[in-house]
């Protein structure tokens, strides 16, 4: 029973120093440090890839963890059709490559383009088209931007013209075609085994300012 006396509550700052600090969600253990500096250390920032209007998220969650495996430091997205599948791009929902790979948005196929363009990429489509040359016929140590297409439609008419390059992967099967995840580890691993002999992974292509600029915003995932 009460005897009537009130009690104040205590004041709020008093408390909190007294409650154990909470633990870093990201904790900057030695390993961690280490294995982010070293990953970072094989991003290659000239190469890239374009997605435009893929619609499935295990294709665009697949195609980030090759990205990643691969160095690719940034993949752009276009959607002019398609709604995009946001929970492979999202950090927050994503608990793998999405994480890794830096996402840049672009309203249509030509203004991705500008944007590469004026950075000094070379764009190279992935289709079937009567101007194809083989996957195996294009030099991938230099600025290059590789465009993947929709599931079903591939890339649009728009990404072919505008494009500096148009390869097909061969087949010698009956299908005409791979999976666009697929194709697109294709591709990569072939860019990443041109690179490893040119030794583009032996030392970081970032400039010091961004490469720590990275860093530091990497311990925060």
């Amino acid at each position: 029973m009460s005897d009537g006396t009130v009690i104040e509550p205590r004041n709020r700052k008093e408390f909190s120093k007294e409650q154990p600090p909470k633990p870093d969600k990201y904790p900057r253990t030695d390993r961690r440090q280490t294995r982010l500096r070293q990953v970072l250390q094989r991003r290659q920032p000239d190469l890239t890839v374009v997605l435009e209007d893929i619609h499935d998220v295990h294709n665009a969650s697949a195609v980030l963890r090759t990205a990643d495996a691969t160095g690719v430091l940034t993949v752009h997205l276009v959607y002019s059709f398609e709604m995009p599948p946001e929970r492979a791009f999202s950090r927050v929902a994503g608990a793998g490559a999405s994480k890794w790979i830096e996402i840049v948005w672009h309203e249509t196929i030509e203004a991705c383009y500008e944007a590469l363009h004026r950075e000094g990429y070379k764009i190279v489509v992935t289709a079937l088209h009567a101007e194809s040359v083989s996957l195996y016929d294009i030099d991938y140590t230099g600025k290059v931007a590789l465009v993947f297409g929709n599931e079903q439609r591939g890339v649009s008419e728009a990404a072919i013209a505008g494009a500096d390059a148009v390869i097909t992967i061969p087949m010698m099967g009956v299908v005409e075609s791979l999976n666009i995840s697929v194709a697109c580890s294709v591709t990569l691993y072939e860019a990443m085994r041109q690179r490893m002999a040119a030794g583009t992974y032996n030392e970081s292509r970032l400039a010091p300012d961004a490469f720590e600029a990275l860093y530091e915003d990497w311990l925060t995932r």
